[in-house]
């Protein structure tokens, strides 16, 4: 390991040694403990390592299978980069990468825990940068984040992914047709790498200004699951403007150190294109966050306006109700009296005065009559009639 730290690479003429922060010194062989019956951390997990491949002048020499071989290839190539992509490691394989590449213990540590804000980190002449891809799943319409997290040294690209996106192996394939660009070293890389994670944020964009549209037009058709659509959206928003704003500031950190770092002419180009495209990216995820703002505010509104307009109906409906029900009242008052006459007089007592008396008949019905009368106009001037 220390022969092929010792020997020259085109990159990094022009820079210090590494600082060794992690490594300890070997431990002799006769100190080593007994062999265990697990297979060593490099080879036993083979599944999470997506691709490695060695490459020279930009151009890919060897894909090595393990993690062992490709530490031992390495160190056999005088001029070679090592492109190691890994998909949810394992901690053994993580710590094995950090003793063989001098990679910080913070910045390992945030490898093997993922769920990382977006950043950019420099461990001596190592860079440590954490992305946020994103993609947009047309069958759920929902948005799903990635994290992917980058190590970029003189002589190696390791990528660790949590999550499907984005898909490296694209960029991998993009970047091996274009060896003038590879041949630049691990910057272009990187470059490449975050290309492809802000080009990914694209379609989610595309997908999620139709749901906006949709959203709009559901708002003033009165559908009632509108608020937990504009709800859940608001919060895929939010996740996605932590992933894009911060890379705004990180990119711009990357051009400052054009200079410093000698970066090649051409990947300056290339990054000033990421970093306009990421600032396009950064300014409508904050448009949309603020349309989602007014349409719940707009649903609200609407919201409140038909509860009001069925409080008003319901209003109306129980008027409509009192009125009916007075004149019903009405009428049966009007029809009482002459019910309550009728039946006095039809006891039949013996002892009623009235039962031979000639004016009788005429007096009772004269008698219902004014009752009612009376009632009607009562009724009638207050409207209840």
């Amino acid at each position: 390991m220390s022969e092929r730290r010792a020997r020259p690479n085109p990159k990094s003429l022009k820079k210090s040694g590494w600082r060794r922060a992690l490594n300890p010194p070997p431990v002799p062989p006769a100190e080593q403990p007994a062999p265990r019956t697990d297979p060593p951390a490099a080879e036993t997990d083979p599944a999470s390592i997506v691709q490695a491949a060695l490459y020279r002048d930009g151009v890919r020499v060897s894909a090595p299978a393990t993690l062992a071989e490709t530490f031992r290839e390495l160190r056999e190539q005088p001029s070679g980069m090592a492109w190691i992509g890994l998909a949810r490691p394992t901690e053994r394989e993580l710590l094995s990468l950090a003793a063989e590449f001098d990679l910080h213990p913070l910045a390992v540590e945030d490898a093997m825990e993922a769920h990382q804000r977006p950043k950019l980190e420099r461990y001596g002449e190592t860079l440590f940068v954490v992305l946020r891809a994103a993609r947009y799943l047309d069958a759920s319409e929902e948005v799903d984040f990635g994290e992917l997290h980058v190590f970029v040294g003189p002589d190696f690209v390791i990528t660790v992914r949590h999550g499907a996106a984005p898909d490296l192996s694209a960029v991998r394939h993009r970047m091996e047709e274009t060896p003038e660009l590879l041949k630049l070293g691990p910057e272009a890389v990187l470059y490449a790498i975050l290309d492809a994670v802000v080009d990914g944020y694209v379609p989610v964009v595309a997908g999620v200004q139709i749901d906006i549209d949709e959203i709009e037009t559901e708002v003033f058709g009165g559908d009632p699951e509108v608020s937990r659509r504009i709800y859940e959206l608001s919060r895929e928003m939010v996740e996605f403007q932590r992933a894009t704003r911060p890379l705004v500031g990180m990119l711009h950190a990357l051009m400052a150190g054009f200079a410093k770092y000698g970066t090649d002419e051409e990947l300056q180009r290339y990054l000033r294109d990421v970093a306009d495209h990421v600032t396009h990216t950064s300014e409508r995820v904050d448009s949309f966050r603020q349309a989602l703002t007014d349409i719940l505010t707009v649903n609200a509104t609407l919201v409140t306006q038909q509860q009001n307009a069925e409080m008003r109906a319901l209003a109306e409906a129980g008027f409509e109700q009192n009125e009916e029900i007075k004149k019903i009242s009405s009428w049966a008052a009007i029809l009482f009296a002459p019910t309550l006459v009728g039946t006095i007089y039809g006891m039949n007592f013996d002892h009623m005065p009235e039962l031979h008396w000639v004016f009788g008949y005429p007096f009772a019905m004269l008698l219902m009559a004014a009752v009612c009368t009376s009632l009607y106009i009562i009724f009638k001037r207050r409207d209840w009639l």
